[in-house]
């Protein structure tokens, strides 16, 4: 397969989509499950023990998705607060169950130490269809910016700013996926009118630092936890993960802000973002879940004995 010519079938390639591709795009998309019964319902199973708040609603054509989160019912003044995001990619599932995970088994366990504030389905629409893009075929994690064109994130954010200066940590729960090359980066290139230049997926779990303000203990801290539960990517024969320099085992480095990332909505000291690869052979849908939420409890737990 020859870099630049892989065709994707919406649009004409080296030209940047117009409305009319994008409804094209749109069209193809279908709904494969329902966020009302895998995300909503569990929810609700938590909220007796939880305080569960609607931050928004995304309305889409005849469709409408309440967007929640969930506060510890103890909130304090007087203690740090800790951010827990997943499923701002619809598509990675095991963000979204991952944080609902932490949140049935693990949250408990930090009452009265911190205050907890997890949104852990950002885009149900994209959930729903299994898919990275709104559908206005915008990527929300490239979209945490003043004027936000992805409803998804102008929410989360909305949510957040009262918080943003006083978060200890920052998790948002992420997946890289075998579509990611099959799928979203070609869709991507086409919708940019840009060449596409086929990848490699990394077999493993990896973290993402802030390049702005690196903390290779905490993400070290929380590779060792993961471990654990499942492998660590390791880098490629020219020492990256998806393009990236490998800076430790299991971390590469973005420039969070610049990109417009979920991970750089606060000004927490401790940023970092999941990725997990549930395709590989050696991972486990269940697997993939308990990694995220053991990822979520080593944060933490780092934060706090490092504030």
């Amino acid at each position: 397969m020859k870099p630049g010519k892989v065709f994707y079938p919406v649009g004409t390639p080296g030209i940047p989509w117009g409305d009319a591709e994008r409804a094209e795009w749109l069209s193809r998309q279908t709904r494969h499950r329902s966020y009302a019964s895998e995300v909503l319902d569990k929810i609700e199973q938590l909220r007796s023990r939880f305080d569960v708040e609607e931050y928004g609603r995304l309305e889409y054509g005849d469709e409408s998705f309440p967007l929640l989160a969930f506060r510890s019912r103890d909130w304090r003044d007087d203690l740090p607060v800790v951010l827990v995001t997943g499923g701002v990619h619809g598509y990675e599932t095991s963000g979204v169950h991952g944080a609902l995970q932490f949140v049935d088994q693990h949250a408990a366990d930090y009452a009265g130490r911190v205050n907890l504030l997890v949104a852990p389905c950002v885009s149900p629409w994209a959930y729903e269809r299994i898919h990275r893009w709104n559908p206005n075929a915008i990527d929300p994690n490239r979209s945490f910016r003043e004027n936000s064109p992805a409803e998804e994130s102008a929410a989360l954010l909305r949510l957040v700013e009262p918080i943003r200066d006083r978060a200890l940590m920052h998790i948002d729960l992420h997946e890289t996926t075998d579509t990611d090359e099959t799928e979203f980066r070609p869709a991507l290139a086409a919708r940019d009118g840009k060449r596409y230049i086929p990848g490699g997926i990394p077999d493993g779990f990896y973290l993402v630092d802030d390049s702005e303000n690196p903390q290779p203990q905490f993400q070290q801290a929380v590779i060792k936890a993961v471990k654990k539960v499942t492998h660590i990517a390791p880098a490629d024969d020219n020492g990256e993960i998806i393009g990236s320099p490998v800076v430790a085992r299991g971390v590469i480095e973005y420039p969070l802000k610049q990109l417009g990332l979920c991970a750089s909505i606060t000004n927490a000291r401790y940023k970092t973002t999941t990725e997990v690869y549930p395709d590989s052979p050696r991972a486990t849908p269940e697997q993939c879940n308990s990694a995220q939420a053991v990822a979520v409890c080593a944060a933490i737990d780092y934060a706090l004995a490092h504030r």
